[in-house]
């Protein structure tokens, strides 16, 4: 007869001499690790170390498609103000080291996410059997969110896979299905659903698994774990903790030793501006795809698109994927043609990365109707026109869609910079006019700017939010204002790029040192592939909103006028040949012979450890090494995204510092563990702040801090109340 007991978060189960402990957080459709979860685990500990009549033990979980999540967040984030992060992490050591030292074999019957700690508590088992459900991902992505695995995964996982499997699993940080994780000897078996505990009771018969080998010396000094990585290359990354996790898998130390420098690794690490970034933009994320809503929103099917480019297509292809039914419109058939070769084309790369099957490529193909003819659009419940960005042809598109499509819920536009407002008055009905900005490549590119004009209404806003998530794009609502948001706080950093390089200033040197800082590409660089022409266009309806801050320099007009427009006409800031990139000599007759950068008495820069720095002159020598010089240009172009960020806030085109923050991150690949532009002034400290950007403005205006930074610099406060 089975025996039972229930603990807060843990259910035991006594059933022919097997413990089964099962994990089922109470009101939560989740388990994780928080100290009331590890003291349920502890005193279960105590009672099957007390049972003499116990012939083994088995892990598993209540939920429907979580296992365990892993550590709770918010208590490591909190723990990072208290000083408690010691003794938590050390806790669950001493309590997982307890489960591996039981004298009963033991096994984790793995259902769900296995994530974190969750997959940690599994190593500490002799073994473990999985459900081959899709819903069952198992790994350990600490280091994603500056973190390295402190509970026996640096420790357990290199002698159980050995040092090179383990340092790819921990620095990857992703996680893997069933059958992946069998691949890799993360699991021992996978199984069925429906079998998962018979398998789990079968693999106890086994007996204790024999003791883990340590680490082999061959490994263990680096020549072959984390594929050649080193630990300053991986410490480039601003992100320190896939440099820390391979140290620990490296050295050859004893299970006790290793376990030591993994809590040593994580609370040095949970002190540190990255890690706490990186953890709250995890929370970000959340909150972007679940939304506040408690409404479902209604389910769109049947869209239309309006423009076939590069934009139109990659929008019409990304809804196809997505289960929309799409009819796609253009004036012509050659630009049809064009927009159905790229739709074609991605489905092709999506298909060649495994990201989705041959079979349903074939399924979104099928949802796309094209036509340069009119066609009827009764069924169609959203529009979303991405013609190319002149008002007076927007303006005519949204004239014909208030007669054509009657009845769509939604008339949304893709314009990067052009006024909603403008828009929605060609239409009868501009209350269910809105902005809808995906940013290129639409496949790639998570963010999408909901923009609200004068007259949108509520149902049309909650109706966008919802679209947007259904198509699993993270959607942050904008005021409508020239750039919106993120193309507002980019481009006095473009433009400011562009005119160092017209004062002498080498794009390798500029592009390089934003590189180094954190960005994803440099900026003449991000300019080549947004085409030199777009940028002009952009920056003059920008310029004539916000004034000089966005003018375009003088260079970039005469490429605009040579048609040296970027990487689409084969030479931009650089020569594009196939895969090669060298600087473009066409351009050298357009700028200064000397390096000067415009503002020539102050450039900020400090040492990137600290907090605050100390600015230093800026007539730069021409042979000046590139490490010297790389704080100069970094900071120089982040000061002018902050404060047009700030700008925003202020000016309530955002609603937050995390719209943003966050806005930012999506859509420009401002580096999370920065934070954003508005956690990285904080973390810079705002007078100091402040006290640069006024120094630079005396011969610069465009770093004028705006009013909304010097108050806080002023008062002492910040963006953030925490």
């Amino acid at each position: 007869m089975a025996e039972t007991s229930v603990a807060p978060t843990i259910r035991r189960e006594i059933d022919n001499s097997i413990c089964v402990l099962t994990f089922d957080r109470p009101d939560s459709g989740a388990n994780i690790f928080d100290a009331a979860t590890l003291s349920d685990l502890d005193q279960q500990l105590d009672f099957i170390e007390e049972k003499d009549s116990l012939e083994g033990a088995i892990i598993l979980s209540g939920k429907k498609s979580i296992f365990v999540a892993g550590a709770d967040l918010k208590t490591l984030l909190n723990q990072a103000q208290t000083g408690e992060m010691r003794a938590f992490i050390a806790g669950g050591q001493r309590i997982f080291n307890r489960l591996a030292a039981l004298k009963i074999p033991t096994c984790a019957a793995i259902h769900g996410a296995c994530a974190g700690g969750g997959y940690e508590i599994t190593l500490a088992c002799d073994w473990r059997v999985a459900s081959n459900d899709p819903v069952t991902r198992i790994g350990l992505p600490e280091t994603t969110l500056g973190l390295v695995p402190a509970w026996g995964g640096c420790t357990r996982l290199p002698r159980l896979i050995g040092a090179e499997n383990a340092a790819e699993v921990i620095l990857k940080g992703k996680l893997y299905s069933a059958a992946e994780a069998k691949q890799l000897g993360l699991v021992d078996e996978v199984v069925a659903p429906e079998k998962l505990l018979e398998a789990a009771r079968r693999k106890l018969r086994d007996g204790k698994r024999p003791s883990l080998s340590p680490v082999p010396r061959g490994e263990s000094d680096g020549g072959a774990a984390g594929e050649g990585k080193t630990s300053a290359a991986l410490r480039a990354s601003g992100n320190l903790a896939p440099a820390r996790a391979l140290e620990i898998i490296r050295k050859n130390l004893s299970l006790d030793q290793s376990l030591a420098a993994e809590l040593d690794a994580i609370v040095e690490l949970d002190e540190t501006d990255a890690t706490q970034n990186l953890i709250r933009n995890f929370f970000l994320a959340e909150k972007y795809k679940r939304g506040s809503s408690k409404q479902t929103p209604e389910k769109i099917t049947h869209a239309a698109v309006i423009g076939a480019g590069i934009m139109g297509s990659g929008i019409a292809q990304w809804l196809s994927s997505r289960g929309v039914s799409v009819i796609l419109r253009d004036v012509g058939t050659e630009e049809l043609t064009r927009g159905l070769a790229n739709i074609e084309k991605t489905y092709a790369d999506a298909v060649k990365r495994g990201i989705m099957t041959e079979e349903k490529a074939k399924e979104g193909r099928a949802r796309i109707v094209a036509s340069s003819a009119p066609i009827e659009m009764r069924d169609v419940q959203v529009v979303i026109e991405a013609a190319s960005e002149k008002l007076e042809i927007k303006e005519q598109i949204f004239r014909d869609l208030a007669q054509k499509a009657p009845h769509a819920a939604m008339l949304a536009t893709n314009t990067s910079a052009l006024p909603i407002s403008d828009l929605a008055a060609e239409t009868k009905t501009p209350e269910r006019v809105i902005g809808l900005h995906f940013f290129n490549p639409v496949s790639r590119m998570k963010l999408v700017e909901v923009v609200v004009g004068t007259e949108t209404s509520d149902d049309t806003i909650g109706r966008a939010l919802g679209f947007v998530r259904q198509i699993a794009k993270l959607p942050v609502i904008v005021r409508d204002s020239p750039g919106f948001l993120v193309n507002r706080v980019l481009f006095p950093y473009l433009l400011e790029a562009a005119e160092l390089f017209e004062n002498g200033v080498s794009g390798q040197e500029i592009d390089n040192a934003l590189l180094q800082w954190g960005m994803p590409m440099g900026p003449l660089r991000l300019i080549d592939e947004i085409g030199v022409d777009i940028t002009v266009d952009i920056a003059n309806t920008l310029e004539k909103a916000y004034g000089q801050r966005d003018r375009a320099p003088k260079i970039l007009r005469e490429m605009q006028s040579a048609k040296i427009f970027g990487r689409k006409s084969g030479g931009g800031f650089y020569k594009y040949e196939g895969k090669l990139q060298t600087p473009n000599a066409q351009i050298e007759k357009w700028r200064a012979t000397q390096p000067v950068i415009p503002s020539e008495n102050a450039t900020p820069a400090r040492s990137e450890g600290s907090r605050s720095g100390t600015l230093k002159a800026t007539q730069r020598d021409p042979s000046t090494a590139l490490s010297s010089a790389q704080d100069d240009v970094s900071f120089r172009l982040m000061f002018l995204m902050v404060n047009e960020a700030t700008r925003c806030l202020e000016e309530k085109v955002v609603a937050s510092p995390e719209d943003a923050d966050y806005g930012m991150i999506l859509g420009t690949g401002f580096p999370a563990w920065r934070g954003g532009p508005l956690r990285f002034a904080e973390n810079f400290g705002m007078k100091k702040l402040v006290e640069e950007m006024e120094e630079l403005a005396q011969t610069n205006e465009k770093y004028t801090p705006c009013e909304l930074l010097k108050k806080h610099a002023r008062d002492g406060t910040k963006f953030y109340g925490n």
